[in-house]
C-alpha cells in the first residue's frame, strides 16, 4: 500500500486514475480535495480505503484497535481475495480494450483503401461530365438562332389570334344573345377587356363600341331573368352572378333576390299544407313527398347560389333556414292539437328531418340541426301531453281550454260516458244508459286509452330516426309524468263532476249542472266505484306496462320518481271513500227534504187520530228503492251476512227494550210514564252502548244501511223538535211500525235499524203530552191495509 509515495510515470498515473474512476462512485466527494487531507485522516474509518487520501498506517492502527486476531486474519483473507479480483478485472479490461483497438485499426485500413479507389472514380466521372457539358453548349449554340425565330413566330401567331378574336367578338356576342348563352358571352367579353383597356380607343374602337352595345343588351336580358317569376331561383341566381362579373351594381338586386327567397319559402309552406290536405284526399304519400323533396332541393340550391353571390349575407340565410324549420314544426304542432296519430307524427318528423339535412349541407354553420332538436323536443313533449289531455277528455268528458289550445267546441262535440250519464239524468238525451254499462264503458275507456297512449309513444321509440333517438329517455320520462299528471287531473275532474270542487276554467255548458243541489247522486256513485277500480286494478296494470315500456331507456324505471303508483292509489282510495260518502250525503239530504216538510207542515198538538200510514213513508220507501236500484247496478254484494239483532255487539236488553217500553206505554197515567222514562235514562248509563255508525264499505248493503241509519237518526232529531198530542204520537208509532216491516230485509245491520226505530218512538213519547200507544192489533190491521193498498 505504500507504493503511492513512489514517483510514477505518466502511464502508471493514467492507469491508477482509470482504476480510481472505475471503483470510486463519487469522484466529487470532499474527501478527494487536497485541502481536506488533514481533516479526513483525522476522522478516518475502516471504510476510507477507496479514497485517494487513504493513510495505511492510520488504517492499520484503527484496524488493530477495533479487531482481534481472528478478525485480522479474516480481514487479511478478504483483502487478498479483493486484490485477486481487482487483478482479474484489470486484465479483462486490458483484453477488451486491446480487441477494440485491433478492430479500429482494421477499419481504418479498409477506409484508407476505399478512399484511394474512390478518388480515381471521381476523377473519371468529372471528365465525363465536362465532356457532356461541352457538347451541350455546342448544341445550344447551333440551335439558338432557330429557337429565337420559332418563339417570335409563335408570339406573332398568338397576337394574330387575339386580334382575330377581337374582330370576331361582336359577332360572337350576337350569336350568344340569340341562343341565350349569356354565360359564354360574359366569358368572351371579360377575356377581351384587357385589350379594350389598352387599344380600345385606337385600333379596336369600332369593335369595342359594338361589344359594349351587345353587353348592354345582355345586362338587360339578365335583369329580366332576375325579376322574372317564370324563371327558377337557380336561373335568377346565375343571372346575378353574371351581372356581378360584368361589374354591374347588384346591391339592389341582393334585397330583391332575398325577397324572392322568402316568398319561395312561403309558397313552400303553402305547398306543404296542400300536400297534407291532398293526402287525405287519396293522393299517394310517396308522390307528394317526392314533389316536396324536389322543391326543398331547389330551395337549397338557390340558397347555396345566393351565398356564393353574396358572401356577406350568411346571417340572413341562417335566419331563413331556421325559419323553414320553425314553420314546419309550427304546422306539426297545429296537427298535434287535432289529435294526430303517432304514425302521422313520425311521417311529418321524417319529412322535416330530410329538409333539415338538405339545408344543413348548404348551411352547416347555421346550427339548424341543434335548432331542430330543440323544436322536436317541444313538439314531442306537446304530443305526449296532448295525448294524455285527449285521454282525460275521453274519460271525463271535460277539458280545460288552456291545454294545448283545445277549444270549447271540442268539449261540446265529445260525449264521454260520464257526460251521457249526466245528460240522460237531466233529460237532455233520450238514450238510456244504465249505470252498470256506463261503469264498464268507463273502465274499458280508461284501460284501453292508457294502453293506446303507451302504444303510440312506443312507436315513437321504435322508429329509426335520429331526431327521435336523441329524445328516448325524455319521451319515457314524459310518459311517466303524463300518467302521474293525468291521474291527478282525473281525480280533480271527479271532484268537479261530483260538486266537491269547483274549477274556474270549467265549461259552463256542462259545469252548470255540476254545482250545488244540481249534482247527480248516481253520477257521484259511478265516480266512486270508478275510483275504486282505478285504485285496485287500473294502476297495477298500467304500472306493469310502464315498467315494460321503460326498459328501453338508459334510465331505469326505479330511478325516476315521475310516476308514483302508491301515491295515485292513495289519492283514488281517498277519492273513492269521499265520493261514496258524498253520495250517501246527497241521498240523505234528499230524504231530509221530505222529513222536513212532513214535520214542519202539520200542527202536532192538534193532530187527528191516525187512520192510515202517512204518505211521507211511501216517499221514503220510494227513494230507498231508487237508491237500491242504483247501488245494485254499481256496487257488489257484501261478503258478510246481515247483522241481526241477536248478532249485535250491543246490549240485547237496552234501556229502551221492548218489554220495558211496552209495560211503560200501556199505562194510562202520564206522570207514571214520564217517571218510567227517567228510569230508562238512568238504566242506560249502566248498559253497554250499541255501535250504530260504522265505516262505509263499497257494497250494496253497507251503503243502503248507512243511508237508512242516517235518515232514521235525522227522523229522531226532527221528532225531538216537536210536541205531540196522543194522536200525533200514535201516528208516529204507526209510521215507524210500517217502516220496520218494510225495512226488515233491506238493511244489513237489522239490530241497529231496529234500535234506531225504537229510539224514534221513545223520542216521540218523550215529546208527547199523553204518550198512550196504539194497541198491537190496531197497528197490525192498519199496516196490513197499507200493504194491500200498495200491492194493488
Amino acid at each position: 500500500m505504500g507504493v503511492d509515495d513512489v514517483p510514477l510515470d505518466d502511464k502508471a498515473k493514467r492507469m491508477r486514475d482509470l482504476l480510481s474512476s472505475f471503483y470510486s462512485p463519487d469522484p466529487t466527494s470532499p474527501s478527494r480535495t487536497p485541502n481536506n487531507n488533514t481533516t479526513s485522516s483525522r476522522f478516518a474509518t475502516l471504510d476510507t480505503i477507496n479514497t485517494t487520501t487513504f493513510d495505511a498506517d492510520q488504517y492499520m492502527n484503527l484496524l488493530v484497535q477495533k479487531s482481534n486476531l481472528e478478525g485480522l486474519l479474516q480481514r487479511h483473507v478478504d483483502m487478498a481475495a479483493e486484490i485477486k479480483n481487482l487483478d482479474t478485472d484489470l486484465q479483462m479490461l486490458v483484453y477488451e480494450n486491446y480487441n477494440k483497438f485491433v478492430s479500429a485499426t482494421d477499419a481504418i485500413k479498409r477506409m484508407k483503401n476505399n478512399i484511394v479507389s474512390m478518388e480515381t472514380n471521381m476523377e473519371q466521372l468529372l471528365e465525363k461530365i465536362m465532356s457532356v457539358q461541352s457538347r451541350s453548349d455546342g448544341v445550344n449554340t447551333s440551335l439558338f438562332e432557330k429557337r429565337e425565330h420559332i418563339e417570335k413566330l409563335h408570339r406573332t401567331r398568338n397576337l394574330l389570334r387575339k386580334v382575330q378574336f377581337i374582330y370576331d367578338l361582336p359577332a360572337r356576342l350576337a350569336k350568344c344573345i340569340k341562343s341565350e348563352a349569356y354565360a359564354d358571352a360574359v366569358k368572351y367579353y371579360i377575356g377581351a377587356m384587357p385589350i379594350f383597356k389598352i387599344y380600345g380607343d385606337s385600333s379596336f374602337q369600332d369593335c369595342k363600341r359594338a361589344s359594349e352595345e351587345a353587353v348592354a343588351t345582355i345586362i338587360k336580358a339578365l335583369q329580366g331573368k332576375v325579376f322574372s317569376d317564370s324563371e327558377s331561383i337557380q336561373a335568377r341566381a346565375e343571372a346575378v352572378m353574371l351581372l356581378k362579373q360584368l361589374d354591374f351594381p347588384v346591391n339592389n338586386l341582393k334585397v330583391q333576390l332575398f325577397e324572392k327567397l322568402e316568398q319561395f319559402l312561403v309558397d313552400l309552406h303553402l305547398e306543404s299544407k296542400e300536400i297534407r290536405s291532398s293526402d287525405l284526399g287519396g293522393i299517394p304519400v310517396s308522390t307528394s313527398s317526392s314533389a316536396h323533396e324536389a322543391s326543398i332541393r331547389e330551395f337549397a340550391e338557390a340558397v347555396r347560389a345566393y351565398r356564393v353571390i353574396f358572401p356577406d349575407s350568411e346571417q340572413q340565410l341562417f335566419r331563413l333556414a331556421k325559419d323553414l324549420a320553425a314553420k314546419r314544426f309550427e304546422a306539426t304542432k297545429q296537427q298535434i292539437k287535432k289529435q294526430l296519430s303517432s304514425a302521422d307524427l313520425v311521417a311529418m318528423l321524417r319529412v322535416i328531418w330530410t329538409d333539415v339535412l338538405l339545408m344543413d349541407e348548404v348551411l352547416p354553420e347555421a346550427g339548424i340541426r341543434d335548432f331542430t332538436f330543440e323544436a322536436a323536443h317541444d313538439a314531442i313533449k306537446q304530443y305526449v301531453a296532448g295525448r294524455f289531455s285527449h285521454l282525460l277528455l275521453d274519460i271525463s268528458g271535460f277539458r280545460f281550454t288552456r291545454y294545448n289550445g283545445i277549444s270549447k267546441k271540442d268539449v261540446k262535440n265529445t260525449k264521454s260516458t260520464l257526460v251521457k250519464v249526466h245528460d240522460n239524468q237531466k233529460g237532455i238525451i233520450e238514450e238510456e244508459c244504465p249505470l252498470q254499462a256506463a261503469l264498464e264503458t268507463s273502465k274499458k275507456a280508461l284501460v284501453q286509452g292508457s294502453m293506446d297512449a303507451l302504444l303510440d309513444t312506443r312507436r315513437l321509440l321504435d322508429e329509426n330516426l335520429e331526431v327521435l333517438s336523441t329524445l328516448t329517455d325524455l319521451i319515457i320520462e314524459w310518459v311517466r309524468e303524463g300518467f302521474q299528471d293525468f291521474f291527478r287531473k282525473l281525480n280533480d275532474q271527479f271532484l268537479v263532476l261530483s260538486g266537491k270542487k269547483y274549477s274556474a276554467n270549467q265549461d259552463l255548458t256542462f259545469g252548470e249542472g255540476m254545482q250545488g243541489d244540481k249534482v247527480l247522486p248516481d253520477l257521484v256513485l259511478l265516480l266512486a266505484q270508478l275510483s275504486v277500480f282505478i285504485e285496485q286494478n287500473a294502476i297495477t296494470r298500467i304500472t306493469e306496462e310502464i315498467s315494460s315500456f321503460s326498459r328501453g331507456g338508459t334510465r331505469g324505471f326505479e330511478n325516476s320518481p315521475a310516476f308514483i303508483p302508491a301515491e295515485i292509489c292513495r289519492i283514488f282510495r281517498s277519492a273513492g271513500e269521499e265520493l261514496l260518502q258524498h253520495y250517501i250525503s246527497l241521498k240523505t239530504q234528499k230524504i231530509l227534504i221530505v222529513l222536513k216538510k212532513r214535520f214542519t207542515t202539520p200542527n202536532w198538538v192538534r193532530h187527528k187520530e191516525p187512520r192510515e200510514v202517512h204518505m211521507f213513508v211511501d216517499l221514503l220507501l220510494q227513494e230507498l228503492d231508487t237508491i237500491l236500484n242504483e247501488v245494485k247496478q254499481i256496487l257488489p254484494e257484501g261478503l258478510h251476512p246481515k247483522h241481526r239483532r241477536t248478532d249485535s255487539n250491543g246490549s240485547t236488553n237496552s234501556s229502551r227494550s221492548n218489554p220495558l217500553r211496552d209495560d211503560r206505554l200501556v199505562r194510562s197515567n202520564t206522570q207514571k210514564a214520564r217517571s218510567q222514562l227517567l228510569e230508562s235514562h238512568l238504566a242506560k248509563l249502566f248498559k253497554q252502548k250499541m255501535e250504530i255508525f260504522t265505516k262505509v264499505e263499497h257494497t250494496q248493503e253497507s251503503v243502503i244501511t248507512m243511508i237508512i241509519k242516517l235518515f232514521l237518526k235525522s227522523l229522531q232529531e226532527f221528532v225531538r223538535l216537536q210536541t205531540f198530542n196522543r194522536s200525533g204520537f200514535q201516528q208516529i208509532q204507526l209510521d215507524i211500525h210500517f217502516l220496520k216491516t218494510s225495512l226488515k230485509d233491506t238493511a244489513e245491520d237489522e239490530a241497529a235499524v231496529d234500535f234506531l226505530l225504537d229510539e224514534v218512538i221513545v223520542a216521540a213519547a218523550e215529546r208527547c203530552l199523553d204518550p198512550i200507544p196504539l194497541e198491537p192489533a190496531i197497528l197490525d190491521r192498519l199496516t196490513q191495509a197499507k200493504l194491500a193498498k200498495n200491492s194493488e
